[in-house]
């Protein structure tokens, strides 16, 4: 399974549209905007590039906790799988890259945040076998196309 991940830092670009959609499956969305700066030693400081922008998709507890943490302008670090959305409007085949996210969190080089575990709650059957599958899918892949440290099992640990 070859999927592309990226680790993308920027701001947040708009505000979060939260919503359910199909059979109450939570979607977060956004756009996050992120501009290299490099110096310029002619002009002796630093200059911005270009401002590259991405859609941004999370889904389930990750859509809940996005819409009850990021705002607008925060500066954050996305992870997540690079998909092509495509559609038909006009006669006119359109596509977009969208970045559908694994994780999402504050950039703490930028600021500081305060973390607040959310409760546990126990996922309906489909949930809880998706979940499950996301979490093989994650570990199974590693970072960037790397194989993923080796955690010991709950039952090894002493």
């Amino acid at each position: 399974m070859n999927e592309t991940m990226l680790y993308l830092i920027g701001h947040v670009g708009t505000d979060v549209d939260h919503r359910r959609v199909g059979n109450g499956t939570d979607l977060a969305r956004f756009r996050l905007a992120s501009t290299p700066r490099r110096f310029d030693k002619h002009q002796g400081t630093f200059v911005d590039g270009n401002t590259n922008w991405m859609s941004v998709q999370c889904w389930r507890s990750l859509a809940v906790h996005v819409s009850e943490s990021i705002r607008r302008g925060d500066p954050v670090i996305v992870v997540g799988k690079l998909k092509t959305e495509e559609w038909e409007k006009d006669g006119q085949r359109n596509s977009r890259f969208v970045l559908e996210a694994s994780a999402v969190g504050h950039d703490l080089s930028r600021g500081v945040s305060t973390f607040t575990k959310a409760s546990r709650s126990e996922p309906a059957g489909d949930e809880a076998a998706e979940a499950i599958r996301d979490l093989e899918r994650a570990f199974s892949s590693g970072a960037a196309g790397e194989a993923p440290s080796p955690q010991p099992r709950l039952a090894d640990a002493s």
